[in-house]
């Protein structure tokens, strides 16, 4: 059996990490490369790190934050924002990226996904998706979750697979922040499409929330922002709390 994964999500802006509420009230929470160590050493499986404002400013994404945070953390690192070009994952790969997300560049450009598989590889491509419920219909955003795009993300999730994602982070807005449990109904749906690794994302509260996530097969992992930055779940006690339920852990 695969172990699951948690992993903690670095929204970086202005060289600080941030958090907010469905996407807004963005606040101030730390320095993140020494963030990247903490996490390190608190038995984290991976780390995402986001540029959330690079793809609204129409920059490319913090390299010299990235080199950094690589020489102190040893565990994989996945990097977002502002990723629209081979010549962008070429250069956070060479700061130290493990895997690169792609976002908004994806939904502007979809062969993106392709070209970086064939180069890179599929492992090493990730398609992050901000999903928000719009009528009954589950729609992609782009721009940190600002712009409805109008894409289907049932079918955007599986038109990504099919082009070589080998990875998705479904990152649900609905529910980020709030800390009320993961957007299982919204998960699944996604599930049902691919066949590859989903990440779930936003709305993680307290440790039954990863032991109702991982329930669930077709989830592979669950990435959450401020209860581990604010340290209301600590990341040791919550791997060794599913572990004891069942749940198949990295335990270190």
């Amino acid at each position: 059996m695969i172990s699951k994964r948690i992993i903690p999500c670095l929204d970086v802006k202005n060289g600080r990490v941030v958090k907010g509420v469905n996407f807004e009230g963005i606040q101030d929470v730390a320095d993140p490369v020494e963030m990247a160590e903490f996490y390190n050493q608190s038995g984290a499986d991976e780390l995402v790190f986001y540029d959330i404002t690079a793809s609204v400013e129409g920059r490319k994404i913090f390299t010299d934050i990235l080199t950094e945070a690589a020489k102190r953390a040893f565990i994989p690192l996945t990097v977002g924002g502002g990723i629209s070009t081979l010549d962008d994952f070429d250069r956070v790969l060479k700061c130290g990226a493990d895997k690169v997300s792609v976002n908004s560049g994806a939904i502007k450009n979809p062969e993106l996904i392709t070209e970086a598989a064939h180069r890179y590889g599929d492992q090493c491509v990730v398609l992050s998706m901000d999903v928000k419920r719009v009528g009954n219909e589950f729609h992609v955003f782009k721009q940190g979750g600002r712009v409805d795009t109008g894409i289907d993300a049932l079918e955007w999730a599986e038109s990504g697979v099919k082009r070589g994602a080998g990875e998705l982070v479904v990152n649900s807005i609905d529910t980020d922040g709030v800390k009320q449990g993961f957007d299982i109904p919204m998960l699944l749906e996604i599930a049902k499409r691919v066949d590859v690794p989903i990440i779930a994302s936003g709305g993680a509260g307290k440790k039954e929330d990863f032991l109702e996530l991982f329930q669930y097969p077709q989830i592979d992992a669950g990435l959450a922002a401020s209860i581990f930055h604010r340290k209301e779940v600590n990341i040791k006690e919550l791997k060794q709390y599913l572990a004891e339920n069942g749940v198949e852990m990295r335990l270190i």
